[in-house]
């Protein structure tokens, strides 16, 4: 067991935050997830001054450290600090979320997930995800047992069609295409981990079925490129919403530019505590 004390860090948040579709609450519970990435499983459970995770030193100091970017250079006090008091709105959402961290998660299965995330919401991603697992990814036996997620060599020998029985649908051909990329080294994932946001960026855009909004998810949630803004329908009607049709002028860009990816899961948040009221 490793306890890790850190303020900005609340699991609940970062589970409905749309950055991750295998961690969930544990039924029955009001402060466990579980959490499975790669092929690793941990449990976690919320504390008052940050949480607690049933993996050992080493597995902890190996993945899950970076994985929820503790101690990496990422200083979320700082950019809530950040936020100018005249916008109530930012103001408000960043209180809201303060415990919101950016995970740094796998390129890989980032890459999937928001490929399946397209003209899609969180219930079904999360259900295409634990589909695809299931039937591809490798059992793991320990702890009951559970899915890893599945490598490209995988996924790159299927039709591109394969994977619309896991409730994927069109997305099925951008999934399988990527697989084979990556797998024949078309899209070399390495060299995509060394590239600066600009470039990264560029490089994921030449991918088949690979839009603006999917490859500044995959910037920020595997590259941990912070400065990365992704605009989906939801935060481009809260844009509106708040700094009117001409937001590319009224929103502060700039003065976040190198943090744009913390505020604007800020924002994702905190419209979706909006709804529940």
């Amino acid at each position: 067991m490793v306890t890790i004390r850190c303020n900005e860090l609340n699991l609940g948040q970062i589970c409905e935050s749309g950055q991750c579709f295998r961690m969930s609450r544990i039924p029955g519970t009001d402060e466990k997830y579980e959490i499975i990435a790669t092929d690793l499983r941990v449990t976690a459970r919320q504390l008052a001054d940050g949480m607690e995770l049933d993996c050992d030193e080493d597995e902890y100091e190996r993945f899950w450290r970076s994985y929820f970017d503790i101690e990496c250079g990422t200083d979320y006090a700082a950019i809530i600090d950040s936020v100018d008091p005249s916008d109530e709105y930012l103001t408000r959402v960043a209180r809201e979320g303060r415990g919101i961290r950016i995970l740094r998660q796998d390129l890989w299965e980032m890459i999937v997930t928001f490929l399946i995330s397209q003209q899609n919401n969180i219930p079904r991603i999360h259900k295409c995800i634990e589909n695809i697992c299931r039937e591809y990814g490798r059992y793991m036996e320990a702890d009951g047992g559970y899915y890893a997620f599945p490598v490209p060599e995988a996924l790159a020998v299927l039709d591109e069609d394969d994977l619309m029985p896991c409730n994927l649908g069109y997305r099925s051909k951008y999934v399988v295409r990527a697989a084979r990329a990556v797998a024949d080294g078309t899209l070399d994932l390495g060299a995509l981990r060394t590239m600066d946001h600009a470039d990264a960026r560029a490089r994921l855009l030449e991918v088949y079925g690979i839009g603006n909004k999917v490859a500044d998810c995959i910037c920020l949630f595997a590259l941990h490129h912070i400065e990365s803004f992704p605009i989906d329908t939801h935060i481009r009607q809260v844009l509106e919403r708040e700094y009117g049709s001409g937001y590319g002028d009224a929103f502060p860009f700039s003065r976040y530019h190198d943090h744009l990816g913390v505020i604007q899961q800020y924002m994702f948040y905190g419209e979706l505590n909006i709804s529940r009221r």
